[in-house]
Formats: C-alpha cells, sequence, structure tokens
C-alpha cells in the first residue's frame, strides 16, 4: 500500500461527510457521549466501528492483541477508569474474534519472546477450562472454543476491578461478550450467564460494591 493514498483517501472521507452534514466536523469537536466502551483485538481486520455500523463519537475504543483485560495493564485500567467514571458509558463490550492470532500462539508450544508473558494470561484460560477443550478432537473446532472461553474470561476480569462494580452496582451497567465471525462478518453474542460463573468467584473478588449481585 502506498502511504500517500492515505492522505489521498483521507480528502475523499471529508469530502463525503460533509457533502451529506456540512457541520459534522464542528459537531465532532464539541464532545464525545459514546454509551459503549469496546474491547477488541488489535488484528487489522477487525475494526469496531465497522462491525457495528456505528459513527466516530458513539463507541469508545481499546484493542489489544487478544482483546484481554490484565489487572497490571495500566493502559486497558486507564481507558476502563476513563469509560466507566468520566464517560459514564452504559455498556463495556469484550469482542474477539474467530481465528484470532494471539489465540492461535497461545497454543502452541514455543518460545515467543516478549509476547511471552502476554500469551501466558491465555494460556491460563486454556489451564481453567483444560478438561472441555482437551475433550474437543477437533482442532479448529477447539481453537474456536478458545476464543470464546478467552472472551468470557476476560469479562470476568472486568467484573473483579472496583470500577465496574461500583458502575454495576451504582447504575445497572452491563458486560457483554462477544465473538465476530470473520468468515461470516456475523458478531455473535455469547449470551454469557455471568450471576452462575460470579456465584463461585465473589465470595474472593468482592470489593466491597457488589453485596446485592
Amino acid at each position: 500500500m502506498d502511504i500517500k493514498n492515505v492522505f489521498k483517501n483521507n480528502e475523499k472521507w471529508i469530502a463525503k461527510r460533509l457533502e451529506k452534514d456540512p457541520e459534522y466536523f464542528t459537531n465532532l469537536a464539541k464532545g464525545q457521549n459514546p454509551d459503549i466502551l469496546y474491547i477488541g483485538c488489535s488484528d487489522s481486520r477487525v475494526t469496531a466501528e465497522d462491525l457495528m455500523g456505528v459513527n466516530p463519537g458513539e463507541v469508545f475504543v481499546h484493542r489489544n492483541i487478544a482483546n484481554m483485560v490484565i489487572s497490571i495493564d495500566l493502559n486497558m485500567n486507564s481507558v476502563l477508569n476513563y469509560a466507566v467514571d468520566n464517560l459514564k458509558v452504559d455498556h463495556v463490550i469484550v469482542c474477539g474474534h474467530y481465528f484470532c492470532g494471539g489465540v492461535k500462539a497461545a497454543m502452541q508450544a514455543a518460545d515467543l519472546g516478549i509476547l511471552n508473558p502476554w500469551l501466558r494470561n491465555i494460556r491460563d484460560v486454556y489451564r481453567i477450562h483444560k478438561n472441555e477443550l482437551n475433550a474437543i478432537s477437533d482442532e479448529t473446532e477447539k481453537y474456536k472454543r478458545l476464543v470464546e472461553l478467552n472472551v468470557q474470561e476476560q469479562c470476568v476480569n472486568l467484573i473483579k476491578t472496583a470500577v465496574v462494580q461500583k458502575a454495576i452496582k451504582g447504575r445497572n451497567m452491563q458486560i457483554h461478550g462477544w465473538v465476530f465471525d470473520v468468515q461470516s462478518g456475523r458478531l455473535i453474542d455469547l449470551k454469557i450467564d455471568f450471576k452462575k460463573i460470579l456465584e463461585e468467584i465473589m465470595e474472593i473478588y468482592n470489593l466491597g460494591e457488589m453485596s446485592n449481585y
């Protein structure tokens, strides 16, 4: 790709926006008021706004390899706190995708250098769900299921945080786990039963904010 084309495309994009709405950029500059925090993968095939059909300003986005929510990731936690406490989002979505390179790498017994500590968090997901995953003989189906379980565990990691516990209790903010199927373009709601999962762990992770959960 010729990098100069990016600027040409930018001019075309501006022209299209202004043709539809002459005040588009004036209004965009006034600020943002998103209802959603989207936590997705950095994969170049998965663009949050496009797959949800939303416009700039409607979704606050954080992306990293394999859509991880890691307790010591300052970047992730800064985004989460800003979205929940300052932007007052009503929904936090963790969206994985099938054929995720990060998840695939975590399934391999290989030294991947600087990626090792990051991928270890996905391998921990495998460890937690080892019995279910090892019972799946088809490698592609096992791969896809690990993608789904990784989304589930990252949603649980969100609920372990104080900022999310306060928002769930105080204004009924909701957590969602989705997967994007790159082969069909479809978004899939995993319909995770958080109540069942949390009944088993909140004795440990309750920070005093989820007494009514």
